[in-house]
């Protein structure tokens, strides 16, 4: 039987008498919280009328009415809601649906997603960023779409939601999803083929500071006898405006005088516009066998200029650095083109097996170019730069699942993946036409392979408690070429997978879910290849990068507990607790050569530890008050916490890792008017995190309050109004470094706006 593969496990450190009590005090708090709304209920709720007897006679004058007979009625087929499929699954899932998708009128995959627990977003408020869960990023949350990992140069933020059916956001690895996600997994889910006719328009129009922006979208699906398909297109058009700010001062340690003062600020204009088409083709073969393609094609460009100032003023008894420049002017430009075909066949074996094999085949190229010419005091051009980059990746992947159930509630799956990427990236840098990459070339070839083989065994023992067991080799090599060296990297890690669910009544109102897991996060190739990257304006905030062969995969083992309590009406309120034992953790630190360029590159520097607790709920307020009123509210709470080891604290955390995140939510129908207003703050406290014993970064707080407005003049035509980062408060960043004689310090303020936008929605 499979699940005796919990024997190969590697050993987890015992939790100490703290974290047991703060497990323990959490878990009954939350208990004692979720039983007072459920009894208070029940307590209020009266109770029904007894019916009038039947056993006495009716009297001549008032004969006893008949009793109608009701008939039975059951409703069959459709797709189980999102909080159900929450429920059933035995690795701990949270499922967002198109109803949540279309809640908040979102143009970028990022919106929708900085509002689940635990997921941060790392840029500025409207503009993107690093998706993260838990707080962790670079390669510790695993990115999916289609359950395929994204290729080079793809950016979730040029997905619309209107191109997505669901999003699934995995806490824990499984063996099926891949094991590099120490944060977790987020699958996107691009629309399906439906069994009814779709046919769906949305335009819509947005302002940010003054500037338009454009966006249209539609979906097509339809069923032909055994063939079916969903096709969907969508095309968007943005422009936007930034300025900043970046003060930079060095100090000398002995006395503190100053060495250095400088002032920059940065006035930037982009514009930047795309389509993307995708599909899904779907033919039901003879013997119940199904075939599915799905091509995707997506293109986009963007254009920008920005004029910089930098002022230094010259300080008494010192001899400074001479500026650089006093004036900028960039010209920004880039393209970025992705095709990919993937294709699924499926076929039912005898004795209830079923047999899934896939492939596909991708192609994208990525064209960048930067002009920049720099002018003294006196206007004078004293630099002129030259940026152009070529990217080509090709890739194939292939992999295939074969799945048995044995009965009803046991079922065992294995599988196996391949998968090949070769880019070939060219760069041709120019300073004042001299060539910047002498002695490293500028082309670079490189190629990653992947192979992973998987087991899972899955097991409701009975109706309250089920188990999943499973266990996945994934090894991965790289090999990069360019003028001046190669290199040549191999890893492969083993990963035990193991989760419980155990539902404490029959009704599975209240569950328990329990995993202990492997995970690792393998270094990318960027960070391997050890060919230098050169920064235009060569700085602590903007250094040059460079690689490390050495890089070894960081290996995490982890464990995560969760308490459940599903409210009759969709609702739920959960508790989890996690925490992940890091290996060979990474680190990309940052030196002054003996040049005084800074030097940016990544480093195993040891040990590290997360761990936190995520709070969530949402519920009709009907579900826990005695009310009519349809209000619906939607809130969570994440708290982190994280340790490296060997960096000097307070403050030695997680690269990027904020200590908390957390959103509140809230809808409301009127009744008189068919109308739904709603809104949510998103909140991220401000941090300070040591790098070093010699690099510390500070950010302030991230508050967003988005709010909408929906008007349905009929089931087939809505008009949806929103009004984003309604604060607009400024991102502010401050960097120390300290080299043994002077301290230095960068601070960047940078301007985030407001949003308001309108969207027309059609069912044609």
């Amino acid at each position: 039987m499979p699940i005796t593969a919990i024997s190969t496990v590697p050993a987890v450190p015992a939790l100490t008498g703290l974290q047991h009590s703060t497990l323990a005090a959490c878990l009954g708090l939350l208990c004692a919280t979720l039983a007072q709304p459920v009894a208070a209920q029940t307590a209020a709720t009266p109770a029904p009328a007894t019916p009038p007897s039947t056993a006495a006679p009716a009297t001549a004058a008032e004969p006893a009415a008949p009793t109608p007979a009701l008939e039975r009625v059951e409703i069959l087929g459709g797709r189980s809601s999102d909080t159900e499929d929450r429920r059933q699954s035995t690795a701990s899932k949270i499922v967002i649906g198109r109803e949540e998708l279309d809640r908040q009128g979102d143009s970028t995959v990022a919106d929708v997603l900085k509002r689940l627990p635990g997921v941060t977003i790392g840029g500025r408020p409207g503009r993107g960023g690093e998706i993260r869960m838990r707080g962790l990023g670079s390669g510790y949350t695993q990115i999916l779409v289609n359950g395929e990992r994204v290729p080079y140069g793809f950016s979730l933020d040029s997905l619309t939601p209107e191109q997505i059916e669901r999003i699934e956001v995995m806490r824990a690895p499984t063996a099926e999803t891949g094991a590099q996600a120490i944060a977790g997994t987020i699958n996107i889910v691009l629309r399906e083929n439906v069994s009814r006719r779709l046919n769906n328009l949305q335009l819509g129009a947005a302002s940010e500071n003054g500037q338009p922006q454009l966006n249209g979208a539609w979906t097509r699906a339809d069923k032909l006898g055994a063939f079916s398909y969903n096709l969907s297109a969508s095309v968007y058009r943005r422009r936007s405006q930034d300025h900043s700010d970046t003060d930079t001062e060095r100090r000398l340690l002995a006395d503190q005088s100053p060495v250095l003062q400088q002032h920059q600020s940065i006035d930037s204009q982009d514009v930047h516009s795309g389509i993307h088409l995708g599909g899904r083709m779907q033919w039901r073969l003879d013997g119940g066998d199904t075939l599915v393609l799905m091509p995707f094609l997506m293109h986009s460009e963007g254009q920008s200029q920005s004029d910089s100032v930098l002022t230094q003023p010259l300080l008494v008894g010192t001899q400074p650095d001479a500026a650089t420049y006093a004036t900028s002017h960039t010209d920004t430009s880039s393209r970025f083109t992705l095709a990919r075909l993937n294709g699924q066949w499926q076929t039912r074996l005898n004795e209830g097996g079923k047999l899934e094999v896939k492939a596909g085949t991708s192609l994208a190229r990525s064209h960048s170019g930067t002009e920049r010419l720099e002018f003294d005091s006196a206007g004078l051009a004293n630099n002129h730069i030259d940026d152009q980059r070529q990217v080509q990746d090709t890739g194939w992947s292939t992999g295939g699942k074969y799945s048995h159930t044995l009965d009803s509630e046991h079922s065992i799956g294995l599988g196996w993946e391949a998968e090949q990427s070769q880019r070939t990236e060219s760069r041709n840098e120019l300073q004042n036409g001299v060539p910047q990459q002498i002695g490293f070339g500028e082309d670079l070839s490189a190629r990653t392979r992947r192979g992973a083989l998987w087991a899972q065994d899955e097991w409701n023992f009975n109706p309250q408690w089920s188990a999943y067991a499973g266990l996945r080799w994934e090894g991965i090599g790289t090999y990069s070429a360019w003028d001046a060296g190669t290199v040549n990297n191999q890893s492969s890690v083993w990963s035990p997978l193991l989760h419980s669910a155990w539902k404490l009544n029959p009704q599975g109102s209240e569950q328990i879910r329990a995993s202990l897991t492997r995970s690792y996060r393998a270094p990318t190739l960027n960070n391997l290849v050890a060919r230098p990257l050169l920064s235009n304006n060569n700085s602590l905030t903007d250094p040059d990068r460079l690689g490390n062969p050495q890089l070894k995969p960081e290996l995490a083992t982890g464990i995560d507990l969760a308490f459940e309590h599903y409210l009759s009406s969709g609702g739920l309120m959960s508790a989890s607790l996690f925490h992940r034992q890091i290996a060979d953790y990474m680190r990309t630190l940052t030196s002054q050569g003996a040049d005084g360029r800074w030097v940016a590159q990544p480093f195993n520097i040891g040990n590290a530890s997360s761990s936190g607790i995520e709070l969530e709920a949402k519920f009709r307020a009907s579900e826990l008050l005695d009310t009519k009123a349809a209000f619906d509210v939607r809130t969570n709470l994440s708290l982190f916490k994280s340790q490296v080891e060997g960096v000097p604290g307070p403050n030695n955390r997680l690269d990027s890792q904020p200590r908390a995140s957390a959103n509140l939510g809230a809808d409301y129908r009127l009744l008189s008017l068919p109308l739904t207003v709603g809104g949510n703050l998103n909140w991220t406290p401000g941090d300070t995190l040591q790098l070093s014993d010699a690099q510390r970064t500070e950010r302030n707080a991230k508050r967003v309050i988005d709010i909408y407005a929906l008007w349905a003049f009929n089931s087939n035509v809505k008009l949806r109004a929103s009004a984003a980062n309604l604060l607009a408060a400024d991102q502010i960043i401050t960097s120390q470094s300290q080299d043994g004689s002077t301290l230095q310090q960068v601070s960047s303020v940078a301007r985030t706006y407001r949003t308001a936008s309108l969207r027309v929605e059609w069912r044609l």
